[in-house]
C-alpha cells in the first residue's frame, strides 16, 4: 500500500483497512488474513489512546511516521498490533482487532483470530516487529480488490476501554464470512483451537 494511504486520519484508515489483506511471512510461507475489525485511536485528544498523556518510550512509535507497526504487551500475555496513520509528530494509530484467514492455509486446525490478542498470536507478530514499517518481507498489506459495502460495515463505540469508550470509532465488517466467499470464491477457514502451547504459528502443524 502507498505511504498516502496510512496518512489521513486513524478514523478513515480504520475504515479503508475493513477488506484489506495482512500477510505475514513465516519459515518462507505467505499466510495472508483479510481485516474484519479495526479500531481508530488519536493521540493527546484521545482519553482511550495510549498517547493521550504524550510521548513516552512505551509508545513513541504511535508518534510516527505513518505506516510503521505499533505492538504492545498487555495483561502479561498478549501481544497487541496497531498501525500508525497520520502526520509525523502527531500520535494516531488503526488497532487491528480481527481478521480471517484465507486458504490455502498451512495452520490445521486454523487457530482463532477474532481478536488482537489472538491475531497476533496466529500470525507471530509481537515486539519484534514494533516500530518496523508494514512492508516485505516480514509483514505487509495488499489490497487485493476485496470491496466491503457500507451496508456490511458496523461503526460502534470501541471496547475494552475506561475512557473514550463513548466514541464510536470501532469498525466492523458484518457477516464477514460471506462476503469474503463472494468475494473471493472460496469461504475462510474454519477457526478452531490451534495445537500446541502457543495457540498460533509455534504450535500449530505445518503442511
Amino acid at each position: 500500500m502507498p505511504a498516502e494511504f496510512f496518512a489521513r486520519s486513524p478514523v478513515v484508515v480504520a475504515r479503508a483497512l475493513l477488506g484489506k489483506v495482512l500477510v505475514r511471512r513465516l519459515r518462507g510461507v505467505d499466510v495472508a488474513a483479510v481485516i474484519t475489525e479495526t479500531e481508530a485511536y488519536w493521540g493527546e485528544r484521545d482519553p482511550g489512546s495510549h498517547a493521550h498523556r504524550g510521548m513516552t518510550p512505551r509508545n513513541a512509535v504511535m508518534f510516527g511516521p505513518a505506516g510503521r507497526l505499533y505492538v504492545y504487551f498487555i495483561y502479561g500475555m498478549y501481544h497487541c498490533a496497531n498501525i500508525v496513520t497520520g502526520v509525523d509528530g502527531k500520535a494516531s494509530a488503526v488497532l487491528l482487532r480481527g481478521v480471517h484467514l484465507l486458504p490455502p492455509h498451512p495452520l490445521h486446525p486454523a487457530p482463532r483470530t477474532d481478536g488482537p490478542g489472538k491475531l497476533c498470536r496466529a500470525l507471530a507478530i509481537d515486539g519484534r516487529l514494533n516500530g518496523t514499517p508494514l512492508a516485505p518481507p516480514r509483514l505487509w498489506l495488499e489490497d487485493r480488490g476485496i470491496r466491503v459495502p457500507r451496508s456490511r460495515v458496523e461503526r460502534t463505540t470501541r471496547v475494552g476501554l475506561s475512557a473514550g469508550q463513548e466514541l464510536p470509532w470501532r469498525f466492523v465488517v458484518r457477516d464477514a464470512a460471506s462476503l469474503l466467499q463472494r468475494s473471493t470464491g472460496k469461504p475462510p477457514r474454519p477457526r478452531g483451537r490451534a495445537r500446541g502451547p502457543e495457540g498460533g504459528w509455534e504450535g500449530a502443524k505445518i503442511s
